[in-house]
């Protein structure tokens, strides 16, 4: 890993919202730690241990009440979840200048792109796995998103 490519991490990280990210491999260690000031750590590792990687995922501070939580996961466990592959910057449209490729109402069938999702410079298109019809959107546009982070809900029937 050369330093272009852990300048290339530390960019991501800190567009990805994530507050800490430590990537192992067989001579390097990073940690990657995001706030009020950014800091990196790069280590060499003595050869024989085991890599590993972890991404831990970011806290959502909860906001509303435990009864209108509950009232919502009622109405919302009939819908099938739509959730990120990836984690990247959520795009509901092509380009600029193009128009969205869903919206709430509109009936989609499996296989139908609903977003796109960058990481790295590379735009991802997400494929619907379901038939049904959009209820929500539960991501704005441009806003980066986490590994199984609910994107969309879908009604199957």
């Amino acid at each position: 890993m050369d330093l272009k490519d852990i300048q290339n991490l530390i960019k991501f990280v800190a567009k990805s919202g994530a507050s800490e990210v430590k990537l192992e491999t067989d001579d390097v260690k990073i940690t990657i730690k995001t706030g009020s000031e950014e800091t990196t750590i790069v280590q060499q590792m003595p050869m024989g241990q085991m890599p590993q990687m972890q991404m831990p995922v970011a806290q959502a501070p909860v906001a509303s009440t435990p009864a209108a939580t509950q009232a919502s996961e009622s109405e919302d466990s009939k819908y099938i979840t739509v959730k990120s592959p990836i984690i990247g910057t959520f795009y509901r449209k092509p380009s600029p200048d193009k128009p969205l490729f869903v919206e709430v109402g509109q009936t989609i069938a499996e296989g139908d792109v609903l977003c796109i999702i960058e990481a790295m410079k590379l735009f991802n298109e997400i494929e619907s796995e379901v038939s049904g019809k959009v209820v929500k959107i539960l991501v704005d546009d441009s806003s980066p998103v986490e590994f199984d982070q609910p994107l969309f809900l879908v009604d199957p029937s």
